[in-house]
């Protein structure tokens, strides 16, 4: 399990959207489960696999849905009751949102009008150009392919130039070019200090884009952190290492008496291990390696990407 320490970086200073003690159900399924984070300047990833209740928490942070339970203030106010806050939220829904018989110039502009945008074709020109589709804009939605679609609705959300993004699973039908020129528009808007959360269930999607990560896992907060924090929060899972030695059944012989160890498997030219202290283990080897003469060429944790701390984090899961 993962040490309660780990549930503090859920929260930033000066944040711009708070979630407390947030529950949402409907009838008696239980979507959310008393969250509690906050969120602020830069990309979140918001993390988890396929109704595990991250679309659930974004409409709550957009006010499309009230929580059950608990509270969402998004720039110090409730957007449900003080709805002038939208026009600082911008929205990239999972759902294929889109009127096929606009184009997409008039598709955003329209959003933008119905904003309040004094000037909805100059907003429109400037968020096609942000994700390339000036060369697009005056075709039918309708003839889109998938990721056209997508990039029209991270456009209409762009228009109004907000300081709040919410994307959920906004990469869906990209092509990898696509995929990379969106992660590195979403990296460059947070970096300019707008909030930016990105939900997805594709975790090297959320490992180009950010290290901050909130992880959902049956309606409830799993871990918060950075990649390599939330992994060391893990106390009771081994960390596996690959050891590459031009003599592994020796080392690995003599690495199986040590207590830090708690497992080893050789493979070719070369040893996995699972260990307890992974600092005590990088003293350890090079001792070893001394002592019996073997040439160590790697040491290599294999568990520090977000796919196999996700792994762990929803092992058991029902």
């Amino acid at each position: 399990m993962i040490d309660t320490a780990a549930q503090s970086p859920a929260f930033v200073a000066g944040p711009t959207v708070v979630v407390t003690n947030a529950s949402k159900w409907f009838g008696q399924k239980v979507a959310v489960s008393d969250i509690s984070c906050s969120f602020g300047p830069g990309v979140t990833g918001l993390l988890g696999p396929n109704g595990a209740g991250k679309t659930t928490l974004l409409r709550m942070l957009t006010g499309l849905i009230g929580p059950s339970e608990g509270s969402v203030s998004v720039l110090d106010s409730d957007l449900r009751e003080d709805p002038s806050g939208y026009r600082q939220v911008g929205l990239v829904p999972e759902e294929d949102a889109v009127y096929g018989g606009m184009t997409a110039r008039q598709f955003i502009a329209y959003g933008s009008k119905l904003s309040g945008n004094p000037d909805p074709g100059a907003a429109a020109q400037r968020a096609l150009a942000e994700v390339e589709m000036l060369d697009a804009a005056d075709r039918q939605i309708g003839g889109f392919s998938k990721g056209m679609r997508q990039r029209t609705k991270v456009a209409a959300a762009l228009a109004n130039d907000p300081s709040i993004l919410i994307l959920d699973e906004p990469l869906n039908g990209t092509d990898p070019v696509q995929r990379a020129k969106l992660i590195g528009l979403f990296r460059q808007l947070g970096a300019t200090g707008r909030t930016v959360i990105v939900s997805s269930h594709v975790l090297q999607e959320v490992e180009r884009m950010t290290d901050r990560v909130l992880a959902m896992v049956d309606g409830k907060l799993a871990a918060a952190g950075d990649i390599s924090a939330i992994r060391k929060a893990m106390t009771d899972i081994p960390y596996r290492v690959f050891i590459e030695v031009d003599d592994p059944r020796k080392l690995g012989s003599a690495l199986v008496g040590e207590d830090v160890i708690d497992g080893i498997t050789i493979d070719g030219g070369g040893l996995h291990a699972e260990a307890h202290d992974l600092a005590q283990l990088g003293t350890l080897l090079p001792r070893l390696s001394r002592d019996l003469d073997v040439r160590l060429t790697t040491f290599r944790p294999e568990d520090e990407s977000l796919e196999s701390v996700f792994r762990y984090l929803v092992r058991g899961r029902k």
